[in-house]
């Protein structure tokens, strides 16, 4: 796989999609509004390889996802440029776009109205025992309303996501690990140009679902 194929082509909107991400802008840390976080999970799985576990992860990434939340994963898998979508608890429907994806990691990127901008990146490496992997996030809260909340308890909830995905990770090769988190405060700033984010929110603007659908 050449350097290119692994990257997705520069995208002015997202179109093809879900109705829900239909014209919306991919969004990094700049274009978020909240303090800026890097966030790290790791887990470890003895007795494999690091080639092994990103095969499956790939291969069955929503699998790992707590109940309460769904990923759709694109139909051609998790390759550059395609798009995966999100709903949780019928409250909360976004996606994310895979941006780059090798042989030992992917990326995704987030959508305007999802509560972060930025990006999760997950890798996988090989260690004297067997192989760590990781996830970790460089994101602001899109918005004021996603900011609050966070503070209100959904920031400790993604944190226990992610937990959750790697311990079950690590499960589906029948390790009981529990997984590690380091978090950074990066920027203390918020970007008040980005206040106006808010009209994006992908529960603001959520369309009620018809009766019996």
């Amino acid at each position: 796989m050449s350097d290119a194929e692994r990257w997705a082509k520069p995208i002015e909107q997202i179109t093809g999609a879900a109705g829900h991400l239909e014209g919306r802008k991919l969004t990094g840390p700049q274009q978020g509004f909240g303090q800026l976080w890097q966030k790290t999970y790791t887990v470890e799985i003895p007795g494999h390889d690091a080639e092994e576990v990103i095969g499956e992860w790939k291969a069955h990434y929503g699998d790992f996802w707590p109940r309460h939340s769904k990923f759709n994963a694109p139909l051609a898998g998790i390759k550059p440029g395609e798009i995966g979508t999100i709903d949780s608890m019928q409250v909360l429907s976004t996606g994310v776009m895979v941006i780059y994806a090798d042989e030992e990691s992917f990326c995704f990127m987030t959508p305007e109205g999802h509560p972060f901008s930025g990006w999760i990146t997950f890798s996988v490496l090989d260690t004297p025992t067997g192989a760590k992997a990781r996830v970790q996030l460089l994101i602001r809260a899109s918005d004021p309303l996603f900011e609050l909340s966070f503070y209100f308890g959904t920031g400790k909830g993604e944190d226990a996501m992610w937990r959750h995905v790697l311990q079950s990770l690590a499960a589906h090769f029948d390790v009981k690990a529990k997984a590690s988190q380091e978090i950074v405060k990066v920027d203390k700033k918020r970007l008040w140009d980005n206040f106006g984010n808010w009209r994006r929110n992908a529960v603001v603007g959520r369309k009620p679902r018809a009766q019996g659908s």
